[in-house]
């Protein structure tokens, strides 16, 4: 596979958010780092090769711009238009899903469960 194919999915909408994202990742501190030695966004572009994180070819992912909605489930997300997408490497969509699930973890209590409600 080389850096001009894209992956097996919806060509259209992820070579559409790839381009406006100009091939390169578009975090900016959601996964927890702050990117400044890249000037505040992730430097990892696609096709690209990456040093960290196991090496080998980044392969950008087309996902919910938005951090709290990449917890949203598959059939949802695939609903999204494409001004709700932004890019993501691998590693910046891992780090941002994490740090959604921690808020909103912390965010929710627990609910009882209704069934058992006395």
């Amino acid at each position: 596979m080389s850096a001009r194919i894209p992956p097996p999915a919806d060509l259209g909408m992820w070579q559409a958010v790839i381009a406006a994202a100009a091939g390169r990742c578009q975090c900016r501190g959601a996964c927890g780092r702050s990117h400044a030695k890249e000037g505040g966004r992730c430097g990892r572009e696609h096709g690209g090769y990456q040093q960290h994180h196991g090496g080998g070819t980044v392969r950008l992912l087309a996902a919910p711009a938005d951090p709290a909605s990449l917890l949203l489930p598959p059939h949802r997300a695939a609903t999204l238009p494409k001004r709700a997408l932004a890019a993501w490497c691998p590693t910046c969509h891992h780090g941002a899903r994490t740090a959604a699930r921690k808020t909103a973890r912390a965010v929710a209590p627990a609910a009882p469960d209704a069934l058992f409600d006395l």
